[in-house]
């Protein structure tokens, strides 16, 4: 009965603009404080102030902060998750799937580094997970092995996506200090004590942006590949 009355309260709770409060608005709003100013940002006070509405009022929605950041962390799995059609290579609906991930946390670095490491346990990450198990099991990898591959593809997949983010989500005078110190450190070694940086600097540096998750998945699921059982189809 309690829980019946919260819901349809929350349900009523609106804004002093006049908008109706929801668990979504609330999630977009807090992923926009995030967005500009930093997870630090992110308070019940600031995400009221941001809403038009009474910073105890979110607390109808989610109970606690930490319960709101891990919404936004699905939120975040769900929009990579937007616009995926499966097709028949279960190797190529992989490498799909990790690189719609890795470029939403690209499209939210701020975001991204705040939730990268958390567990959801939500709707979003429940059916990525179910996709992911699907296609190894469907490649034809044994139980332990489909998990196993499973656990290693997401685990890299958001490894290189909060490295990544990290980089994108510093302040622009330290990347480009960052970007700067590149060139100025390995642009002319010593030939001497560092070979290989001085014979490779000029392609180093004309590759310095590069992305490289793209070839890393493609790398991971090749070796998956080779691992198949001999009566795999």
């Amino acid at each position: 009965m309690t829980d019946r009355v919260i819901r349809q309260r929350a349900r009523r709770t609106t804004t002093r603009t006049g908008v109706e409060l929801s668990a979504d608005l609330i999630v977009e709003t807090a992923m926009s404080i995030v967005a500009k100013h930093g997870g630090e940002a992110l308070s019940v006070r600031r995400l009221g102030a941001a809403l038009g509405a009474d910073p105890t009022a979110i607390y109808r929605y989610f109970a606690t902060m930490d319960e709101l950041l891990l919404e936004i962390g699905d939120r975040l799995i769900g929009l990579g998750l937007e616009g995926f059609a499966p097709g028949p290579d279960w190797r190529a609906n992989l490498r799909d799937l990790g690189i719609r991930t890795h470029r939403v946390y690209l499209r939210y670095p701020q975001v991204a580094v705040l939730i990268a490491a958390r567990i959801t346990g939500r709707r979003h990450e429940a059916r990525i997970i179910e996709l992911i198990l699907g296609e190894l099991r469907r490649a034809g990898f044994d139980s332990l092995t489909a998990v196993r591959f499973y656990r290693t593809f997401g685990d890299m997949t958001l490894a290189f996506a909060a490295i990544d983010a990290a980089f994108t989500a510093l302040p622009d005078d330290t990347r480009t200090a960052d970007e700067a110190r590149w060139t100025q450190a390995y642009g002319n070694v010593d030939s001497a004590t560092l070979p290989n940086i001085a014979d490779l600097a000029p392609v180093i540096l004309a590759h310095s942006g590069m992305g490289t998750y793209e070839s890393a998945v493609t790398l991971l699921i090749e070796a998956f590949e080779r691992h198949l059982p001999a009566d795999a189809t």
